[in-house]
């Protein structure tokens, strides 16, 4: 995510690094290749140049204090000029209507039904809702089964009308289904075209009109770069909606969407989509994506991430197992499930502060895991209890069993132990403190 585009914004603003003071030389040289940064990453020439100048009058105007070097002030002024840019403040659904009518446009491909599931997982599952999914979409091949499919992953009801090819009859019905059964979110997924046309846009208008949604969200490939910017605007003049959903930004290595659709329609983006699975969409966090930007880290949402599979009593029980030396590979196994619960984990490494650079290179899928997992469940119950039984002839048979070799065993047998003892010593020092620090953190 945003891979060039940070490693640009580095190399801009290495300029300033090892000078003693700011002045309007320097400042130039760095915001000259900020500017070229952002216009390689598919920024439009007057955005970055308004951005560039406004972080040029903001470093002239600023005293460095001694404790402060020139680089880390222009980096403050462009972390806090990007979250400007992407617009300031994270923009959630509004939800207090009863029901909540959300309606989806966008064009085809740019993942409307897939984001519309994801929506109804996220206000189910962590805002405790009743979503309806509609399926108005029946131009595209498949579509209705698609959302049907994906209302069954998640557990969430979905509305369709076979036979019906009007979609705005299809989702008035909806709407009065909803009114009358417990649903208090409706969330009606509509058919996008290869490009904007009249037919589109007259449907799309036709359905707003009808429906009245309280919500009305864009959904947008951000890997199409400016296309997408263009897109946004003329859906935007046409229906006027209320925020920007951003899907693929996970592939997305320039960004130029994320940083001007703000400027161009002045309407926030609300949700980023970061993979296909039906848990990877996030809330958009401007000041945490220009954390990201900068090689910083997002460290908010790694605990984020980390609370919503934290189990309190869980967390109870495995502290008494390991202050008594009891922590074996059943526990080993069950820390992995929490945290390939949490994403994929190359992006949750880029969210430590440092490691996206190193990680820039290592190719980390989601089956990182695999071999540790096979190896495990070839071990005995007694192995697993016991790991201080495997002795050199269960290693083996632990290789030829998992489809590894002994080297393999051996590392994680290895690594396991270093765990281990490296829990103990953190139960013994700092755990109570770590437990209170986590007892004291908001709960979702």
């Amino acid at each position: 995510m945003f891979e060039g585009l940070s490693e640009r914004l580095e190399r801009s603003l290495k300029v300033l690094k090892g000078q003693g003071r700011i002045s309007e030389i320097n400042v130039a040289e760095t915001v000259k290749e900020i500017r070229k940064a952002l216009l390689e990453a598919d920024v439009s020439y007057k955005i970055a140049k308004d951005f560039t100048n406004t972080v040029k009058e903001k470093a002239l105007g600023q005293n460095v204090l001694t404790a402060v070097s020139p680089n880390q002030l222009m980096v403050k002024i462009v972390h806090d000029e990007l979250a400007a840019l992407m617009g300031g403040q994270a923009v959630e659904i509004h939800s207090k209507s009863n029901p909540t009518i959300i309606l989806i446009s966008g064009l085809q491909g740019s993942g409307k039904t897939t984001f519309s599931a994801k929506l109804a997982r996220h206000l189910k599952n962590k805002k405790g809702k009743t979503p309806l999914l509609v399926a108005c979409d029946v131009y595209r091949p498949a579509a209705i089964e698609q959302l049907k499919v994906l209302g069954a992953e998640i557990g969430v009801d979905v509305y369709t009308e076979e036979g019906n090819q009007d979609p705005v009859k299809i989702a008035k019905n909806a709407v009065k289904l909803a009114h009358e059964k417990s649903y208090n979110i409706v969330i009606v997924d509509t058919a996008g075209r290869l490009a904007v046309d009249e037919q589109m846009m007259t449907e799309i208008a036709a359905i707003k009109t009808s429906i009245k949604p309280h919500e009305t969200l864009f959904v947008v490939d951000s890997m199409t770069g400016q296309d997408a910017v263009n897109t946004a605007k003329a859906f935007n003049d046409r229906i006027d909606f209320d925020g920007v959903i951003l899907t693929k930004l996970d592939g997305d290595t320039r960004g130029g969407a994320a940083l001007t659709i703000r400027t161009v329609v002045d309407k926030p983006i609300k949700f980023v989509g970061i993979g296909e699975k039906m848990d990877a969409l996030d809330v958009f966090h401007p000041s945490r994506m220009a954390d990201r930007i900068l090689g910083m880290g997002d460290i908010v949402s790694l605990v984020e991430k980390a609370q919503e599979q934290f189990d309190e009593e869980e967390a109870k029980k495995l502290q008494r197992k390991i202050a008594k030396d009891q922590f074996n590979f059943n526990d080993f196994l069950n820390q992995i499930k929490q945290i390939k619960k949490m994403g994929n984990v190359k992006d949750l490494m880029g969210m430590i502060p440092g490691m996206s650079k190193a990680m820039k290179n290592v190719d980390i899928d989601d089956d990182a895991f695999k071999n540790i997992e096979s190896i495990i469940f070839s071990m005995t119950p007694a192995e697993r209890e016991d790991p201080s039984i495997l002795n050199g002839s269960r290693r083996k048979r632990l290789a030829l069993g998992s489809g590894t070799n002994i080297q393999e065993v051996n590392q994680l047998i290895k690594q396991f132990d270093e765990t281990r003892k490296m829990m103990k010593m953190m139960t013994k020092g700092g755990g109570k403190a770590m437990a209170n620090l986590m007892n004291r953190m908001p709960r979702r």
